[in-house]
């Protein structure tokens, strides 16, 4: 069995900084692509940005030059540091991991559970 879980949302004032974790458990042999997305009250999930194995980026519009996206390949965890944060932010926060798993080594898209950030004015 293999899971995904974020940390490090919480409460933060508008221009301010909050960095994401993603960690992948189980019996892992390792983890491919990584995506967050967020969902704001009312809205659809949205993608926020994607990183390969070996360090690609993919942001999109709203996260480019404020957010960045990384990875510790040693530690099955990946980051979003998120930057210049605005009330527009708000929104639970979710890791998706293409984990390859270590009992059949088939590739399992897992998400996590999601963690709240909320950006006050």
């Amino acid at each position: 069995q293999v899971q995904v879980g974020e940390s490090g949302g919480g409460l933060v004032q508008a221009g301010g900084s909050l960095r994401l974790s993603c960690l992948a458990s189980g019996n892992i042999v390792r983890v491919d692509d990584v995506r967050w997305y967020r969902q704001a009250p009312g809205k659809q999930r949205e993608l926020v940005a994607s990183i390969t194995p070996d360090g690609k980026t993919h942001y999109v519009n709203f996260a480019k030059g404020r957010f960045t996206i990384s990875r510790d390949n040693t530690k099955n965890t990946a980051y979003l540091q998120m930057s210049r944060l605005s009330p527009e932010d708000t929104a639970v926060y979710y890791c998706n991991s293409v984990i390859v798993r270590g009992d059949n080594f088939n590739y399992q898209s897992t998400w996590g559970q999601g963690t709240q950030v909320s950006v006050s004015s």
